[in-house]
């Protein structure tokens, strides 16, 4: 098929997937330039950021001209160097990637110069994973922005988890628990509160491998190979689980809530909670205990005499956030930390891979979910706002009562948000002065 491409158009429009190889005529051809086009070759065909494939142009670049505006340089490929990395690159393709990918192949005449040719490799969305072998060692590849880059940890399970080839760890089948490990008390009464009862079916009917609680939730339980008994999956014992079986499989699996009295961790702690159960029994809790940080001052000198030192609904969506987003496979709790002037809440796991960190920090970025599932029912119980609507949230809500902006600490191993209180409450203690409470 001949595909009418438009490299102006590409250049305008499509930078995040296409790679330009300006460099075609390299004399190292058989090395670099074939090992960097057929990553990029196979990161379109992994396609993590679902933009259906990509494009890898040889023997053009891209450039700015003096105002600003894309700009593409012309180089152009000899028909023998053309038919060369063609020929490379296929065998590569063929050869080294796993599955073999085979990329459609489109030569484009030079508007610079009609002695040569633009040869330009189409790729299009894999329904697979492929690997690539560089050397004794084989990597996957894929497209962040407009740069390859090797798959590692948290981005490799992700892709994997994308092509089903592996489970997200909340919908994944635990063989160590089974039905008898639900609350069942507890379910229903989760059930009646999301409105998800239906009077065709009794309770029991959901601990099956066949019924689905939700629509974008899949049964709680899976069958197993061997004997063909249930077991549940990790999003159902987390949900609905019996604190004694969710504390057995997985002791890290709470919320540690400490209040200090002063600004920092060197004055003793006067209270400490350890928030065990369901992580709905869990993020309940811990909300109930951080309303009581949410008090409203009252200053009759004011043109606002009441003001809360924290509004309610941003810590609960913070709360929340850390709950729903955490990477439950990092043996390490939710920390709760309240501080004369503060809350920090962390949650361990860094940023989701497909969340862009400066969009994050000012609430504008795309909704991602680690835990679609938690997600999902949270909302249903009305815990959570809507898909990414949490950080906007804290952000408008801060702002509307006069508090500073919220702080987000994004590590490699945790998310922290830290929320600071309202200036009057930090003028008033310094005045000594004694705030009545609601």
């Amino acid at each position: 098929m001949d595909w009418n491409i438009d490299l102006k158009e590409l250049s305008i429009r499509e930078s995040e997937k296409v790679e330009w190889k300006e460099n075609g005529e390299d004399k190292d051809v058989a090395k670099s330039i074939v090992k960097s086009i057929v990553k990029t070759i196979v990161a379109f065909a992994n396609d993590i950021a679902n933009m259906g494939g990509g494009y890898v142009v040889c023997g053009a670049g891209e450039n700015k001209d003096e105002f600003g505006f894309p700009k593409i340089i012309y180089k152009g490929l000899t028909a023998d160097k053309l038919k060369e990395i063609e020929g490379i690159i296929l065998s590569h393709c063929r050869d080294r990637v796993s599955p073999s990918l085979s990329p459609i192949v489109q030569e484009l005449e030079n508007p610079a110069d009609n002695t040569t040719r633009i040869l330009v490799f189409i790729v299009l969305a894999s329904p697979k994973a492929h690997s690539y072998r560089d050397g004794e060692t084989s990597n996957y590849y894929v497209r962040i922005g407009r740069e390859t880059r090797e798959a590692g940890n948290s981005i490799l399970t992700r892709l994997l988890a994308s092509k089903q080839e592996i489970i997200p760890f909340d919908k994944k089948a635990n063989p160590n628990v089974n039905e008898t490990d639900i609350d069942v008390l507890f379910f229903r009464d989760c059930m009646n509160e999301m409105k998800l009862i239906q009077s065709s079916k009794s309770l029991e009917d959901y601990f099956s491998d066949s019924e689905q609680i939700a629509e974008f939730i899949p049964p709680l339980c899976v069958k197993k190979t061997l004997d063909n008994k249930y077991c549940l999956r990790n999003f159902a014992l987390f949900m609905f689980g019996k604190s004694s079986s969710i504390s057995l499989y997985f002791p890290d699996l709470y919320i540690s809530l400490s209040i200090y009295n002063g600004t920092d961790r060197s004055e003793p702690t006067a209270e400490r909670y350890l928030l065990t159960g369901s992580i709905i029994e869990q993020a309940k809790k811990a909300i109930r205990l951080l309303k009581t940080q949410a008090y409203t001052v009252f200053d009759k000198t004011s043109n606002k005499p009441n003001q809360v030192k924290y509004p309610i609904r941003a810590l609960q969506e913070a709360l929340i956030n850390a709950v729903v987003h955490r990477d439950y496979e990092i043996s390490e709790p939710i920390r709760v930390t309240v501080f004369s002037d503060r809350i920090e809440i962390m949650s361990p796991g860094s940023l989701h891979w497909g969340v862009d960190k400066e969009n994050f920090l000012v609430g504008k970025t795309s909704p991602r979910w680690r835990n679609q599932s938690f997600a999902y029912l949270f909302n249903k119980l009305q815990l959570a706002q809507s898909e990414g609507q949490g950080i906007p949230t804290i952000i408008r809500t801060m702002k509307e009562e006069g508090c500073p902006n919220p702080i987000f600490e994004i590590g490699t191993e945790s998310v922290t948000c830290i929320l600071p209180a309202h200036p009057r409450h930090k003028i008033i203690q310094k005045n000594t002065f004694n705030p009545l409470t609601v």
